[in-house]
């Protein structure tokens, strides 16, 4: 998802089917928070249209109140945060664990046992 901050308010209301006015509520509860440029103007990525659109899924076809979508958003952003972890965590034992093979691979030798130590049968 691009993060990068490119759609005015009024565009970004546009993209997503509501009213500037709605956007701005959504900021000052916490629920979108879109980067300001020098002179204070909000600039929407992507990644806050995508969040809009999951916003307006909560609140008109599941019937939350907004109370209900920040918990929503703030468990989607818990679960994020810990798969970015989890998947931190798997690469590094991926690496330790493949250190650990290299390390010994190298000190493995060849072993025959010789003939008279095996039992036969009589």
């Amino acid at each position: 998802m691009d993060d990068r901050p490119r759609y005015m308010i009024s565009v970004a209301a546009d993209l997503v089917g509501m009213h500037p006015q709605t956007l701005r509520i959504y900021e000052s509860k916490g629920l979108i928070r879109p980067r300001r440029t020098a002179g204070n103007t909000r600039l929407y990525s992507e990644t806050d249209i995508e969040r809009l659109r999951l916003i307006q899924q909560l609140t008109n076809d599941l019937g939350l109140n907004l109370a209900g979508v920040e918990q929503v958003l703030q468990l989607q952003d818990e679960v994020q945060r810990m798969r970015r972890t989890l998947d931190r965590m798997e690469r590094e034992m991926r690496e330790a664990v493949n250190k650990v093979h290299r390390q010994y691979r190298r000190d493995l030798v060849p072993w025959t046992p010789p003939r008279d130590l095996i039992p036969t049968r009589r």
